[in-house]
């Protein structure tokens, strides 16, 4: 850390605000808030940090900071500054989507319009719709129920609607400010869910209509009626009240966070909407950034509740928005977020699967990552992982990756012979030995990449018995993970320095899928080894039970489960006679109880 900047930290104020984090070239590359600046800041430069964190630490050489009065503004300003500077660390909130909106304008003469833009024009607005279609129905039949002005430009004389009785043509009568606003309050209270209301005003007047013998002013009744249900009635999961409502859950896999909005009107669910992109941050202070700049621009349309997942910081969104923001703990306001946060979890397995079955791009990938190493195209990946869970039988897994694609019968599997308790570097130093000296043995190729499961040390440790055992010069790359266990730095070089890699790059999630197949692949190799390990121990109590018969009762069984439930006529298949039989049973019965 250069003085300049030691000099800034100790300096910092003990007040809200928000700070800018700058590259060398004095790029903005990440906006943050904070109730405490001095602390908040000053944590990016101590103690230790996952590896996204630390990719973006590692580039900051400068910061601003912008003091404000409270926390509501801290939130305020963040949304503003990364709209305006675009930070690449930062969640970026993308309108891939936009939906309809009904607004009621702000005019002497009100008028209704469909519109997908939010703004703050004191209009009120109602929505969002599925989309456009479903809007204009809505709209088609409030124009029927509610006579407001129609054109958008007055003309010299009344209109059509006029007649059709649907305008009370103010072009050319005097419509009264308290008129407009009776009929302004009565469509408000039907697009809050007082068509319900409407409903049954209509169905008595059609009562009286059809008493008083006028059987075609009863047929528009009925019509109207109809309308209502088939254009306000057709929405798909419902709630017991008519509240509007924000219902929003989030997923993170693989340094990508998905989030799902369900949008609930009037008490039922009318639509959706996903969003996913890479994160960089810590996933709650990302998910609610992301909350905060979707609902910055819709302050004019908003719903009369947001629930969000809990951890989320409900108070302050609540203060800002000046509605009911909150993480239900219980009761089917909690099985709906949980909802959205499981459909938000399946879109992303479901965008991993597509991006792993895409052929073409990952054959790109292959050909963009042996570039970015500078290493030619590494058509053969080998990769490595340890797993010596709580210190036994320690193992080592190796999985090879052709043209992008998991090539499984190239697979294999190291027990560790010369490595005595939990030592990841000499484990690796060891199966790197024997994996090579075999190939130059056997005078068989050589990968054209080595990936290692961690980060300098493995690297490091892989390359010295390459380079000075074995006399190898082979690319040697690592991947670091952050303390959720998950892909985040790719390390490559001598000495090891982190790759500019982006999150959301064909390339990021090959090695993301390599990483995680070795890790599958060495996990289930020692959970083998250790249930054979066991087997084999509580079998050798057992007088009569040889290393033969050990042998055969394990190849045939594979559990001790499976051996415990048999009976004695499945041991006869092995030739092993009823007596002895039993006592295994017994035995492995007895360990059980």
């Amino acid at each position: 850390m250069n003085s300049s900047l030691k000099d800034k930290l100790a300096v910092l104020p003990e007040k809200p605000g928000c700070y800018l984090m700058k590259n060398a070239s004095g790029e903005i590359i990440y906006v943050g808030k904070a109730k405490v600046l001095k602390n908040r800041v000053r944590s990016y430069f101590t103690g230790s940090h996952n590896g996204k964190t630390q990719l973006l630490v590692s580039e900051i050489v400068d910061f601003e900071y912008i003091v404000v009065s409270s926390a509501i503004e801290a939130l305020i300003l963040e949304c503003n500054l990364i709209k305006k500077h675009d930070p690449r660390y930062n969640v970026m909130l993308r309108d891939d989507k936009t939906y309809p909106y009904i607004k009621i304008t702000n005019e002497a003469q009100p008028r209704l319009e469909i519109t997908r833009k939010v703004l703050k024009d004191k209009a009120k607005y109602f929505g969002p719709y599925p989309n456009a279609g479903d809007a204009s129905e809505v709209k088609k039949l409030l124009d029927r129920l509610y006579p407001l002005r129609k054109c958008r430009n007055m003309p010299k004389q009344v209109c059509l609607y006029y007649h059709l009785g649907q305008c009370l043509a103010p072009c050319v009568y005097e419509v009264t400010d308290e008129e407009n606003r009776r009929l302004v309050e009565e469509i408000s209270r039907f697009l809050d869910g007082g068509h319900e209301e409407m409903k049954q005003q209509l169905t008595e007047k059609m009562m009286q209509a059809a008493e008083s013998m006028e059987f075609e002013r009863a047929k528009e009744y009925r019509d109207q009626i109809k309308s209502i249900e088939a254009v306000m009635e057709k929405q798909k999961i419902t709630f017991t009240d008519t509240v509007d409502r924000d219902i929003i859950g989030f997923a993170v896999e693989k340094g990508w966070m998905c989030i799902q909005i369900f949008y609930m009107r009037q008490g039922k669910m009318i639509e959706r909407q996903t969003t996913s992109f890479p994160y960089y941050g810590e996933e709650n202070e990302d998910f609610m950034s992301y909350v905060s700049q979707f609902y910055y621009d819709k302050q004019n349309a908003l719903p009369k509740e947001i629930l969000l997942p809990e951890q989320s910081d409900t108070e302050l969104l609540s203060d800002w928005l000046g509605i009911k923001v909150h993480a239900p703990k219980r009761s089917k306001k909690r099985e709906l977020v949980q909802m959205a946060s499981e459909n938000a979890r399946i879109a992303l397995q479901e965008k991993f699967a597509l991006m792993s079955k895409d052929d073409a791009r990952t054959v790109q990938a292959v050909h963009n990552l042996g570039h970015i190493l500078g290493i030619g195209v590494p058509h053969r990946i080998e990769a490595f992982d340890n797993s010596n869970i709580q210190g036994t039988e320690p193992v080592s897994a190796m999985i090879v990756f052709t043209d992008g694609r998991p090539d499984k019968k190239e697979y294999r599997k190291f027990k560790i012979k010369t490595v005595e308790g939990p030592d990841d570097y000499g484990s690796m130093r060891e199966v790197i030995r024997r994996r090579y000296s075999r190939l130059l043995k056997e005078n068989q190729p050589m990968p054209d990449l080595i990936v290692m499961d961690g980060g300098k040390g493995q690297i490091t440790a892989a390359m010295d018995v390459l380079e000075n055992e074995l006399g190898l010069y082979i690319p040697v790359c690592g991947l670091a993970k952050d303390e959720k266990h998950r892909t985040a730095q790719l390390l490559f070089g001598d000495p090891p320095e982190p790759v500019n890699l982006k999150r959301d790059s064909y390339e990021f999630y090959l090695l993301q899928r390599i990483q995680d197949e070795v890790h599958r692949f060495v996990i289930t190799f020692h959970r083998q080894s250790r249930t054979k390990t066991m087997l084999s121990s509580q079998l050798d109590e057992i007088p009569g039970i040889g290393e033969k018969r050990r042998k055969l009762l394990f190849t045939h069984f594979g559990s001790m489960k499976k051996m415990r439930e048999a009976t004695v006529e499945d041991f006869r298949q092995l030739g092993i006679g009823d007596k002895l039989a039993r006592e295994i049973i017994a035995h492995l019965r007895k360990l059980e109880s």
